[in-house]
């Protein structure tokens, strides 16, 4: 392998990019075209914040509550990282070292319009909320940790930001572009959601059922 060429992933059985090609076409129509991945997307995400916030009804052991959490964690980032941002949105990052021992990070994404136009938009629209909700509840867990001091679950929150963040900075530079600062890709990234969301208020058409109860002009 030459130092200069990006080699392949060791278990990239169906190339970057051509998943498409292994889809039943009978689910082209529907409305989620990945469910189980959008569904352990969040799930595993999901479960781990749960459980560190029930944790205390069902057992009184910190090694056990952390055990678990860490768990569902480490599923959730190698999830996102390895299945849900490739299929959903098209987005790849990973990292590899050469002959000379340098590592490199590599971040993918599949942007042509052809592509673009097979990405089920409410799977992408799912793998983006889910990407991003779940590290601000994590900072919110680390702010009533710290100033709870309660610094043995303290570690365990910063634990959940780094993983959350891991996967949050790599398909942001993914989305935006390696070459980016992270900071102008973010501010990017939330001006595009928010003229979206904007734009889906004003063209949503009113669904308001018509007043019955009003008299013509004129008539007493």
């Amino acid at each position: 392998m030459a130092s200069a060429t990006v080699p392949l992933l060791d278990d990239d059985t169906i190339p970057f990019g051509e998943e498409d090609e292994m889809r039943d076409p009978s689910k082209a129509s529907q409305k989620y075209t990945h469910p189980y991945v959008t569904f352990f997307h969040l799930f595993f995400r999901g479960a781990s914040i749960v459980i560190y916030m029930f944790c205390g009804w069902f057992s009184d052991s910190f090694i056990t509550s952390f055990v678990f959490v860490v768990l569902f964690l480490s599923a959730d980032f190698w999830t996102v990282k390895n299945i849900s941002g490739r299929l959903l949105v098209g987005l790849r990052w990973w990292n590899y070292v050469d002959d000379d021992g340098k590592s490199h990070w590599v971040f993918e994404s599949r942007n042509s319009p052809s592509y673009q136009s097979r990405i089920n938009k409410h799977e992408q629209r799912i793998f983006w909320l889910g990407l991003i909700l779940c590290p601000f509840f994590w900072g919110l867990f680390f702010l009533m940790a710290l100033f709870g001091l309660k610094f043995k679950w303290l570690l365990l929150v910063m634990i959940a930001i780094a993983l959350n963040a891991a996967n949050l900075y790599g398909y942001i530079k993914c989305n935006y572009g390696a070459s980016k600062d992270l900071n102008s890709a973010a501010t990017d990234f939330m001006k595009t959601q928010l003229f979206k969301n904007a734009f889906d208020i004003m063209t949503k058409p009113n669904t308001a059922a018509p007043p019955t109860n009003v008299r013509p002009t004129g008539v007493v």
